[in-house]
């Protein structure tokens, strides 16, 4: 039996956020095992931004993230995002009207190609991404780790 290749199943919580929209902004990344034991956790400020932007922003900066990180070795990833409409959008059930989000689903688009695997999104409460939203909020207050 070789090591090493077997794929990942990742579990991915997602937030983005914005102090005013637009307002200065920051999105949280959580990646987790699929037993759940975390693999990182991070967040970092985008600059301006809607949150609507920010919560696309935290998708993209995660997959950039898996794809720098885990590229080749994932077989499923499930991200879990506490905006009703980004996954309604990510999913096609919502159209997207605005120019500058349809751009972001392009690059969204992109790096699942680059990235590999079954990716797919889903909606959760806020309470249920507290880790993710405190990444957020504590990179909004210049403290995140």
């Amino acid at each position: 039996m070789t090591v090493g290749l077997m794929k990942k199943y990742l579990i991915i919580k997602t937030d983005g956020g914005a102090r005013g929209n637009p307002g200065p902004a920051a999105v949280g990344v959580f990646i987790a095992d699929e037993k759940g034991k975390e693999i990182v956790r991070f967040g970092k400020g985008i600059g301006r931004a809607t949150n609507n932007v920010a919560e696309y922003q935290a998708v993209i900066t995660a997959l950039e993230w898996v794809r720098n990180n885990l590229r080749d070795e994932i077989q499923e990833a499930k991200f879990f995002l506490d905006s009703n409409l980004v996954v309604s959008q990510l999913n096609g059930w919502f159209k997207i009207k605005e120019p500058h989000l349809r751009e972001l689903i392009v690059k969204i688009r992109e790096l699942e190609q680059l990235v590999g695997g079954n990716i797919s999104y889903h909606y959760i409460s806020r309470n249920d991404n507290k880790i993710a939203d405190n990444l957020v909020n504590s990179s909004l207050d210049g403290s995140a780790h």
